[in-house]
């Protein structure tokens, strides 16, 4: 893995609209370029932490199996789900069409 952290100085916004292919008015880039400026200005920020120590993680708080055993458990009757359905042929639940054609 790379240590080096990339240059987070200054990155001029005309040259990563440029790289998206997005043409941005000059009120647009100055906008921007405020915006990019700040939040490169957050990441020194980060980058000037000691983080020596801390175990790097995943999700702000601790996560658990939110999954539930894959138990065989009863189920209903294929005729009652018929019954239950709005429209049916031959067994089968019918459902409006949902593209025309």
């Amino acid at each position: 893995m790379n240590d080096a952290a990339p240059d987070t100085q200054h990155i001029d916004i005309r040259y990563v609209a440029d790289l998206a292919r997005i043409q941005l008015k000059e009120d647009e880039c100055e906008r921007l370029q405020g915006d990019l400026d700040r939040i490169l200005g957050y990441i020194e920020q980060l980058n000037s932490l000691n983080l020596e120590g801390l175990e790097p993680m995943t999700h702000p708080r601790p996560r658990q199996n939110v999954l539930r055993a894959d138990e065989i458990q009863a189920c209903m009757d294929p005729d009652e789900v018929i019954e239950n359905a709005p429209a049916s042929h031959a067994g089968l639940i019918r459902v409006p069409p949902m593209m025309e054609g």
